[in-house]
């Protein structure tokens, strides 16, 4: 699994007929420190994660099943809001600390 932040929505008026129904979303990758890496790219949302949370995503055949089947066009999927995480004992990220939540 990848640590990563929701950076964005993806709004397709016109897709593979699949992925009619899927809502997806713009994700950058973070490092061990919190920071945001340079590349974003996009993913099925599986648990309804909003812009600005810190979430789980998969990739490959795992996004496939987490989005819905084998049969999608999906090779990233959200499959978790992260609420606390802890790299080496020290507090990174905790969502009761965002702002408006």
């Amino acid at each position: 699994m990848i640590i990563c932040k929701v950076v964005g929505h993806v709004w397709a008026t016109k897709k593979e007929e699949s992925l009619v129904g899927q809502k997806l979303m713009v994700v950058r990758e973070m490092d061990g420190a919190g920071q945001l890496k340079e590349a974003q790219f996009v993913a099925a949302d599986a648990v309804g994660a909003g812009v600005g949370e810190h979430v789980l995503v998969v990739e490959g055949s795992t996004a496939r099943i987490a989005a819905g089947g084998n049969h999608l066009p999906v090779d990233c999927a959200i499959v978790g809001i992260i609420d606390t995480l802890e790299v080496e004992r020290e507090r990174e990220v905790n969502r009761s600390d965002t702002p408006g939540e």
